[in-house]
């Protein structure tokens, strides 16, 4: 197949290049394709004409969507409809990657594919945005707290800081499942291939709020997960509100009998390895 991923200089985007390998791949970073530009995008996939567009592509700068509204709504939400309405025109596939930031946050048990949405930030406004703009015959995969090898992201944080100080500190009043790249890739090539739509929950296995996250990142890299100490969200406060629960239900997955992604903590232990 020919596969068009954009977004490909992020840290899914890259994973994306390696898992369809075999494929005829065209790895299209913002610099080769912005897509929130309209003529771009349509000039891009027409003459392309791929059979699967990945899109990658987003501004995820939580707390700077806060203060430019306008930019998180053009490059997460007016951009996939860009990006849908070439695919439209050449029969193409899409597949978008959304954000657990699209609930509120306030559920007490984890959220499935069906569970009402309400966001609370404008990220999260504009992440549900694009899902729309994706359309129905889109597949649209959710996904929450991306960890990988390449960008920066909170493993390579915790890694940093501990190198640094002797105590970290991190709030254990946000729970999630964390979610490796290139396991979460290797999904997304499969869902993909197979032409499947809707909404679908990918993440590794296991809630863990990002203290213990903080926590299993030092013994996975030999050191003392004690040096690690809880705080609440309050004491940090930052511009755009977190979901309180980011829990997703890989609940079609699950019920459509696809074996889910490994527990977190497999992952990790391999990220951890490459890293140190």
């Amino acid at each position: 197949m020919k596969v068009l991923v954009t977004g490909a200089g992020g840290q899914v985007g890259r994973e994306l290049v390696t898992a369809f390998d075999g494929h005829d791949v065209v790895a299209a970073d913002r610099a080769a394709l912005d897509v929130s530009d309209r003529d771009q995008v349509l000039g891009a996939i027409t003459s392309l004409a791929p059979d699967l567009v990945i899109n990658a592509a987003a501004w995820t700068a939580v707390d700077a969507c806060e203060s430019d509204p306008d930019r998180a709504y053009r490059d997460n939400a007016l951009a996939v409809r860009y990006v849908a309405d070439a695919c439209r025109r050449v029969g193409a596939h899409l597949t978008h990657i959304s954000t657990d930031y699209v609930f509120s946050g306030d559920q007490d048990a984890p959220y499935t594919e069906w569970d009402p949405t309400g966001p609370r930030s404008v990220y999260g406004r504009s992440k549900l945005a694009g899902e729309v703009e994706a359309g129905p015959d889109a597949l649209v995969v959710r996904t929450a707290w991306v960890c990988g090898e390449h960008g920066p992201n909170m493993v390579k944080t915790i890694l940093r800081l501990a190198a640094e100080h002797d105590t970290l500190r991190f709030v254990d009043d946000q729970r999630g499942h964390p979610t490796f790249a290139d396991d979460l890739a290797e999904m997304i090539r499969r869902l993909a291939v197979e032409r499947r739509t809707g909404i679908t929950h990918v993440t590794n296995q296991g809630a863990v709020s990002w203290f213990e996250l903080a926590q299993e990142v030092m013994r996975a890299a030999g050191q003392d997960p004690d040096r690690v100490q809880p705080i609440s969200t309050a004491e940090m406060p930052r511009p755009a509100p977190r979901p309180a629960n980011s829990v997703l239900d890989n609940a079609v997955l699950r019920l459509e009998g696809i074996e889910l992604l490994d527990d977190f903590r497999v992952p990790l232990a391999r990220l951890v390895a490459r890293l140190t």
